[in-house]
């Protein structure tokens, strides 16, 4: 039987890494196309990816890369750049998607799964928020997600089998970026909370994502559908700096200051840095976390996919916790 043939965008960052070597586990034939090698090129090439290095905003690249394909899996997003003008944003998130999926349908391919974000809900005023909650983008890359979620509607209406999953706060082994400051700043003893710690922020750990991206690919009931994914329950903030320090082996105190300042600082630090087009050290989207609640109800997944999330916070942390210490970010 001849093997199957996936397409993941994005490939080579984080998501997108651990998602082509499942694939890989599995016995597909994974074609990887991402805008740069990332920290994992080398590993999954000898692995037996076939990658390229493009953008999804190259219309004529996608269309030349789907052909042949099975299922795309659609990861690769504009999302840490900062100071970028709006048009990268959706040129890559809204524009990108279209040319996929265009892409997709001109091919006859049998799935296409779409990575968006929770955040498309925005603050969660009444928690735990199902995939019907209001969407409230508080920015515009959560703006630019929903509206390449729309653009898979389009094609949805037309037949195609598409399914949008919106992860929750993903970490994990192989991410040097979202969760290092807080083991770092763990480490030392002593938390700076700006606020009182008790917004609620709600964990995905890597594996648990990924399987999800099988689930989606293969259930059919997840055809034309949109799932939250989260792990098993959500934390205060308070509650997962205790837990970072469990993890460490090490009491932290948290030293909770006003938030007010911080956000005004930010704004400040992106105005400054805006001109020369450099990250600032400190953002709003950034700050942001020390007051929006993230808190998800993942019943929908785990009743029509069998969702089960295995990997619990402890177990995430402290297999995150390892890798950063191997990798030296600790």
């Amino acid at each position: 039987m001849q093997r199957q043939t996936v397409l993941v965008t994005g490939g080579t960052g984080f998501t997108g890494s651990h998602l082509v070597n499942r694939l890989i586990d599995e016995g597909y034939c994974v074609r990887v196309v991402d805008n740069q090698p990332g920290l994992f090129h080398d590993q999954l090439k000898a692995r037996g990816a076939d990658i390229t290095i493009g953008s999804v905003t190259d219309r004529d690249l996608m269309f030349k890369l789907v052909e042949g394909v099975d299922t795309v899996h659609h990861v690769a997003a504009a999302f840490r750049a900062i100071n970028l003008p709006k048009a990268v944003y959706y040129d890559v998130n809204v524009n990108g998607t279209r040319y996929l999926l265009e892409a997709a349908e001109h091919h006859h391919v049998r799935k296409f799964v779409y990575c968006s974000t929770c955040g498309v809900h925005g603050n969660i005023e009444q928690p735990p928020a199902p995939e019907s909650a209001p969407i409230h983008p508080a920015d515009y890359y959560q703006q630019t997600k929903w509206l390449g979620e729309k653009v898979a509607h389009e094609f949805m209406e037309r037949g195609m089998d598409i399914t949008i999953l919106r992860p929750a706060a993903i970490y994990g082994p192989g991410d040097p970026e979202r969760w290092a400051m807080l083991f770092q700043r763990s480490k030392s003893g002593r938390f700076l909370m700006f606020g009182d710690g008790r917004a609620t922020y709600h964990p995905l750990y890597i594996d648990n994502l990924i399987e999800a991206f099988m689930l989606a690919m293969c259930h059919p009931a997840a055809a034309g559908q949109t799932y939250l994914i989260a792990d098993e329950r959500y934390y205060s903030l308070n509650e997962i700096v205790g837990m970072v320090g469990r993890v460490l082996n090490k009491p932290v105190e948290i030293v909770h200051l006003p938030f007010r300042p911080l956000w005004l600082a930010a704004v400040a630090c992106e105005v400054a840095y805006a001109p020369a087009r450099k990250p600032p050290p400190i953002f709003r989207r950034r700050v942001d976390w020390f007051r929006q609640n993230r808190a998800f109800d993942i019943g929908k997944a785990q009743r029509e996919l069998g969702y089960a999330p295995k990997v619990d916070l402890y177990e995430g942390l402290s297999k995150t916790a390892q890798w950063y210490r191997e990798q030296g970010y600790m």
